[in-house]
């Protein structure tokens, strides 16, 4: 018989449809504003009775507030609205600063989600930094020193290429000038002519000229225009790759990070409103170097003086390794000790540095150097007026200083750590060294009550255009319109299940997607129907019409919306941010309504007219 399913097809889609009203179920539990407190060290944990004097603090001033708890060693504070929150955080600092801890309290989003659906695997969409709000961060890059460091390495490396040679070529000297050039001297003509034929076949980046001081002559290497260029290119890139992986690190979802102009990076991240952890991973420029320890002879021109474990302790300039080799590291426990330690792999050229330096060096102690990049908000008055100005300052500290006992190699440990010291280095080791320092010069939290009212204004575009489509369906196409808008709000129910749990996000392009997968959802029943029409004209039976019409407009619902998808895609294979956000919608939507308004339309027609003698239809 025309117009009729079997039993499974119609279990097909109601089971979909089921499973999705599961799974956006989520959805209608918004989260709380909450306080949360944490300690200022990484492993630290909250104790009661820290949460007990936050909670004593608003009670005295007033304040409401609900479900104090505990969760993964921090204190979660639920509140009743934005602008409580803000008071509750400033009263909770207060409080805690005059009970002589050091605390860090932030705002947060607490979930509200029921156990029951948790279980299930429910869990509600994100929502981006324009809807939830969350923390941004514009972060320099200071290529001007990474051209420096870089020109220094390069030095160091002709130094023992000069050495390496049969006969050795002596200098007076090889080293980096103000202007970004290279200088070296030497004794005779014949020992610069030596140097420059090297220089020129292995360094191709340099312009070489000849120069004179006194009795010496010498060659000066002037990095080519595109060589800096690409040092500034590959300083950004790496950064940004590095940054991408420490915010993987982090578990933020759907974060932005992109390149702003030649020297800055934009990281947001929706739904962080604490920006405490997401400075101290992101903003921190750490990387390791080591050193051995200067000899007790050694001039002082040539060593570094530090601080380690209550004395003083002098490290060779010289640098034997830099954390950029750091392919992989790893926390463990050192089983003579108990203690937390890194285990660091380093990639073949750092192990074969490392092996060739320590290999000569048995006995000698080698020192960790851990160099890190803060900042410092600055006050001076300019014209009158009080301005604030993010400087950066570098820390560099020891943090082990250990007796090599034979050659080292691709694999070692790092120990002497505390707990939240070994997970941060180990973290920071493993997303990736930064190639150039970086700081942070301007950060904004982005209010959760702006995202709120954004929420707001995007489901009412959402509701205004599904109400007006479904009345104008019902009006023009009668019984049929009925069923395709029963379809329509399956395929809204479908599309918000598919990106919960997906964990897609959810931004303001993101609604326009829903809003324009409404259009072509019904747009997909619009030339079903249609068709159904012509068949009538042309004197088809109903069921006869019914059958041609979903038939026939399948082709051409399909080849428009492959070619959608596929545009889809592409926004976002090449999009970044927003783009993404649309068109991950977009792609979800023409799926989701693909069933609905096909297969579902067509279920809900049949269940309608299908296996009977029909003589007119409601179309």
């Amino acid at each position: 018989m025309l117009n009729t399913y079997p039993i499974w097809k119609y279990m097909l889609v109601f089971g979909a449809v089921s499973l999705g009203a599961i799974y956006a179920l989520p959805n209608i539990y918004p989260p709380d504003y909450a306080v949360m407190i944490s300690t200022e060290s990484s492993d630290g944990v909250i104790q009661e009775a820290v949460l007990d004097t936050a909670t004593r603090a608003l009670r005295v001033e007033g304040i409401a507030f609900f479900g104090e708890e505990l969760v993964d060693g921090n204190g979660v504070i639920r509140v009743r609205d934005n602008t409580t929150q803000l008071v509750a955080k400033k009263e909770i600092e207060d409080a805690l600063r005059l009970d002589g801890g050091r605390y860090v309290v932030a705002l947060n989003l607490a979930a509200t989600t029921p156990d029951w659906l948790k279980s299930l695997g429910g869990e509600p969409m994100k929502y981006g930094l324009d809807l939830r709000g969350g923390v941004h961060f514009l972060m320099e890059v200071d290529t001007a020193k990474t051209i420096a460091d870089r020109l220094d390495g390069m030095a160091t490396d002709i130094k023992r290429k000069l050495r390496d040679q049969k006969p050795p070529i002596r200098y007076r000297s090889v080293e980096v000038d103000d202007d970004n050039s290279l200088r070296a001297m030497f004794t005779s003509d014949a020992l610069r002519d030596r140097a420059r034929t090297l220089i020129e076949d292995e360094y191709s980046q340099f312009s070489i000229t000849t120069t004179s001081a006194g009795d010496d002559v010498g060659l000066v290497l002037t990095p080519l225009p595109q060589s800096i260029a690409e040092i500034e290119e590959f300083a950004i890139n790496q950064n940004l790759q590095t940054i991408r992986n420490r915010v993987n690190e982090l578990g933020v979802a759907e974060p932005l990070v992109q390149k702003l102009g030649s020297t800055r990076i934009v990281v947001d991240l929706p739904g962080v409103q604490d920006p405490t952890q997401a400075k101290n991973i992101l903003g921190k420029v750490a990387t390791l170097e080591f050193h051995f320890e200067a000899q007790p002879d050694a001039p002082r021109s040539t060593v570094l003086e530090y601080e380690y474990e209550g004395r003083q302790v002098r490290l060779e300039r010289r640098v034997i390794l830099r954390g950029d080799r750091v392919v992989d590291a790893r926390t463990g426990v050192d089983p003579d000790t108990s203690m937390p330690q890194v285990n660091i792999t380093l990639d073949g050229e750092g192990g074969e540095l490392l092996h060739r330096a320590t290999y000569k060096n048995v006995g000698r102690a080698l020192g960790v150097l851990f160099i890190e990049t803060k900042t410092r908000i600055v006050s001076e008055m300019v014209d009158g007026a009080e301005v604030l100005t993010t400087v950066p300052y570098v820390v560099r500290r020891v943090i082990s200083l250990a007796t090599v006992q034979s050659a080292l190699a691709v694999q070692f440990r790092i120990t002497g750590l505390a707990v939240g010291e070994a997970r941060d280095l180990a973290l920071l080791l493993r997303a990736g060294a930064l190639a150039a320092d970086m700081f942070i010069v301007e950060e904004r939290t982005v209010g959760a009550s702006l995202g709120e009212e954004n929420i707001r204004l995007g489901a009412m575009s959402v509701a205004v255009g599904l109400g007006l489509v479904m009345l104008f369906m019902l009006v023009y196409y009668k019984v049929f319109g009925l069923a395709a808008n029963m379809a329509l709000l399956a395929n809204l129910v479908m599309l918000v299940a598919v990106m919960s749990s997906l964990s897609a996000t959810l931004t303001l392009p993101g609604i326009a997607g829903i809003v324009l997968t409404v259009g072509m959802a019904v747009d997909a029943n619009v030339l079903i129907f249609s068709r159904i029409r012509e068949e009538l004209k042309n004197k088809l039976p109903p069921q006869a019409a019914i059958n041609a019409g979903f038939e026939r407009a399948f082709v051409t619902i399909m080849d428009a919306n492959l070619t959608t998808l596929i545009v889809a895609v592409i926004l976002y294979a090449i999009g970044t941010g927003p783009i993404k956000g649309f068109a991950v919608t977009l792609s979800i939507g023409i799926l989701t309504s693909m069933f609905t308004a096909i297969m579902g339309t067509r279920a809900i027609v049949n269940l309608v007219y299908g296996g009977r003698n029909v003589k007119t239809l409601a179309i």
